[in-house]
């Protein structure tokens, strides 16, 4: 529950350090407190991110439109909901970019705790 507390506040998962990312979209390589790798080094490791990304849009998506399409019944606004939709899916992933980021790797973290490779190089300066 630490790790992902820490996640969600864009800290570190392993030490609770910040500032994590350079600019909204950029990670930086390493913890600038524990110097832990961030990338965690495996082939594809983006990847899950991304994916906790997309369906993390898709469940928000999901629930915006189930709510307003329920709270409206029977004449929902079709067209707001189709225009509305377009943009939660355009925006949602650029928004929740850096939380998708830290939160998985809070559960990589829950399934490989971190290993002595991973601080190898120390803090960045």
């Amino acid at each position: 529950a630490l790790l992902f507390w820490r996640a969600i506040r864009l800290r570190c998962p392993n030490c609770g350090g910040k500032p994590l990312f350079r600019r909204w979209v950029r990670m930086g390589d390493r913890c600038p407190v524990c110097g832990m790798r961030l990338a965690r080094g495996e082939e594809g490791y983006e990847v899950g991110a991304y994916m906790f990304n997309i369906v993390a849009a898709e469940l928000i998506f999901a629930a915006i439109f189930l709510g307003v399409l329920a709270s409206t019944w029977p004449t929902p606004p079709w067209d707001q909901l189709l225009y509305g939709g377009l943009v939660l899916m355009v925006a949602v992933p650029f928004l929740f970019y850096p939380l998708a980021k830290t939160i998985f790797l809070a559960f990589d973290l829950v399934f490989r705790p971190p290993m002595p490779e991973d601080f190898e190089d120390g803090p960045n300066p």
